[in-house]
């Protein structure tokens, strides 16, 4: 019998890969989305993947009546928890908002699952919690110092989260700090399209390359990197999934606490991505460069040699296949799951 696992914000970007993951894993995953973010379409492209469309249930996870039915109804052995709001910039002109959703959040699931007697869970941090590095690549143990609400958020929930495993050590938890995701399923059924102006790079390659943008603005070309544009370590979000899947085999087969990168270990830049996605479509990619943001850093890249040695797991993929998928998704879904 397949073990049933919780996945919050299911119907996300990486959330909806990580149940193709599960799946291919011999899981069976059970999505819990508000949809504040997501497309509930994405269910039957995730049917069209694994052969199974996940039971699919719309909820919140501060909704703790909610969970605790959900919890006595379901056999769920684990959780992966994905479910939050993901940009610096909102985060900061709403950090109210951003505390509610991400921190109240996790503590209100953490509780009903305290509650329920399911001691598993896997959270979706982010590397934003190392603010400004020192240098890169960044180990786990670099200093933890985010710049924003966003990256506070997901360190005051590690730090809940740590302290929940030291007062009750038969909890098994994975604090997963991820890079920058990009790609989408090699198939081209499921990827990202942001609600809105994107905020990261690659959608919005992705729309000036279809034609739904003019062209890019990239963020300053005057940093000391090789072509003067900010680096960064660029993740394909299926090599991401199946790191969620290493860490939830880690927590089934291991007490504790683990806290590992997700990353390539590589440093990309803006141009860079913009010459590999020329390659993958064979189309010009306008762009102008414009002045720094504020608070972006030249260079960041992620340690992951930990999750090797712990999770047996590390990235695979190329930033020429994360652009070729990408690519491949855009062009078939120009307007994300409306067609």
């Amino acid at each position: 019998m397949p073990k049933t696992i919780l996945v919050t914000g299911g119907a996300g970007f990486i959330g909806s890969h990580t149940c193709v993951a599960l799946a291919a894993a011999g899981y069976l995953p059970l999505v819990l989305d508000n949809l504040g973010n997501s497309d509930r379409r994405v269910l039957d492209r995730l049917a069209r993947i694994s052969g199974v469309a996940p039971e699919f249930i719309e909820g919140d996870v501060r909704d703790r009546a909610m969970l605790d039915r959900l919890f006595a109804e379901r056999p769920i052995a684990g959780v992966i928890h994905f479910a939050g709001l993901k940009a610096v910039g909102d985060s900061v002109a709403d950090p109210i908002g951003y505390y509610d959703n991400n921190v109240h959040g996790s503590f209100v699931l953490a509780a009903a699952m305290q509650a329920a007697g399911v001691r598993i869970l896997i959270f979706s941090s982010s590397a934003t919690v190392y603010g400004d590095p020192d240098s890169s690549p960044i180990p786990e143990s670099a200093p933890l110092r985010p710049a924003n609400p966003y990256g506070r958020s997901k360190l005051m929930v590690e730090q809940a989260l740590g302290d929940l495993q030291r007062a009750d050590a038969s909890w098994r938890i994975g604090l997963l700090r991820y890079f920058n995701p990009v790609g989408a399923h090699e198939t081209g059924l499921i990827g990202e399209h942001p609600q809105g102006r994107p905020n990261n790079l690659m959608p919005f390659v992705c729309q000036v390359a279809v034609g739904l943008r003019d062209q890019l603005a990239v963020h300053g070309g005057d940093y000391p990197t090789p072509d003067g544009t900010g680096v960064r370590d660029y993740v394909h979000v299926m090599d991401l999934a199946e790191g969620h899947v290493a860490a939830l085999r880690h927590a089934e087969s291991q007490p504790g606490l683990v806290t590992v990168n997700l990353g390539t270990g590589l440093g990309a830049s803006v141009l860079d991505v913009v010459k590999a996605f020329e390659r993958a479509s064979g189309r010009k990619i306008a762009y102008h460069i414009g002045p720094r943001r504020p608070g972006d850093v030249p260079a960041y890249w992620g340690d992951p040699t930990l999750a090797q040695d712990t999770l047996g797991w590390r990235a695979t993929r190329s930033l020429d296949a994360m652009c070729a998928d990408s690519w491949r998704w855009q062009q078939g879904n120009p307007r994300g799951y409306e067609g």
